[in-house]
């Protein structure tokens, strides 16, 4: 079993990582950690939800697991002592799982940690191994000048938005916050969010959006609450605030890129991932809708 290499991120997420059964994972009482909660109120949660860790989110080390595991770590005698009983462990996956079935005050915030702990393992991933393999299997003539370089890396780093419809089911939120972050990457000038229910996650989902690019979003109401986490977030993101206007007349969610390209979610982004939703990418002149928002 290999241990993954240091993670460092702004949670502060370092070594928490393992590469076990060609998997990346993460051990129970690591995640307990990270979401606040005892080890034990963790494993459960998870029984108590157990429908929603299949085998491909959530496995238990075998004797011989555990045992090399433990000598490839360094830790305390007493974290010897509290490790008896082989730890359960989560992919990727079932990581993410944990923040729907956990009360954790920051099991929202912390999702988004291990996803950025997971990315970055990826990008590592990407960059030691079948970056430099593919290289090596290009013509050297290819090779010649700094052109055919940019072209590899830019091929090998595209950032497209593939489909445009289809549905994620309940338990995909990392699948779905990447998708809809992809979308908010994409736009250049200007996005317009039309979403009844939003909270202080959607507005850090907007600070994936590039600097210049201006948000609007048009909402049933403004909280109390939702009024302090906007005050604070255009308070801490001066070059790149949010406005939030009252609009009562939509039902459902609508995401409009750069004044021409509307995306139809089926779910409030805060609830990405929670419940089954679809999501179709309409084919309509958008000037309509911008004109009825602007004249409300």
């Amino acid at each position: 079993m290999e241990e993954s290499r240091e993670i460092i991120i702004d949670g502060g997420i370092k070594n928490k990582i393992y590469t076990i059964r060609g998997q990346q994972v993460m051990i129970d009482r690591d995640l307990a950690e990270l979401y606040q909660v005892e080890t034990r109120v963790l494993n459960q949660a998870v029984k108590r939800n157990i429908e929603r860790f299949p085998k491909e989110f959530m496995f238990q080390l075998t004797k011989d697991e555990f045992l090399n595991w433990k000598s490839q770590i360094v830790i305390s005698n007493s974290d010897v002592m509290s490790l008896r009983k082989k730890p359960l462990v989560f992919t990727e996956q079932g990581a993410l799982m944990l923040s729907a079935v956990l009360r954790s005050k920051n099991a929202i915030q912390m999702s988004i940690e291990i996803v950025k702990a997971f990315l970055e393992m990826r990008n590592n991933m990407l960059i030691n191994s079948e970056l430099f393999n593919r290289l090596n299997r290009i013509e050297l003539k290819q090779l010649e000048t700094d052109k055919n370089f940019q072209k590899i890396f830019k091929a090998l780093d595209q950032n497209k938005i593939k489909p445009k419809q289809g549905i994620f089911y309940d338990g995909q939120i990392f699948d779905a916050y990447i998708f809809i972050a992809k979308i908010i990457k994409s736009a250049k000038k200007e996005i317009v969010l039309i979403d009844n229910y939003i909270d202080e996650t959607v507005l850090e989902l907007f600070s994936k959006r590039k600097k210049q690019v201006k948000v609007i979003i048009y909402t049933q109401g403004l909280t109390k609450i939702l009024k302090q986490d906007l005050a604070k977030y255009n308070q801490q993101h001066q070059d790149r605030q949010i406005k939030i206007k009252t609009f009562k007349k939509a039902h459902d969610r609508f995401l409009i890129i750069d004044n021409k390209v509307i995306y139809h979610i089926g779910a409030s982004l805060k609830d990405l991932g929670k419940k089954w939703f679809g999501f179709s990418k309409l084919e309509i002149d958008t000037k309509s809708i911008l004109d009825r928002l602007k004249n409300k």
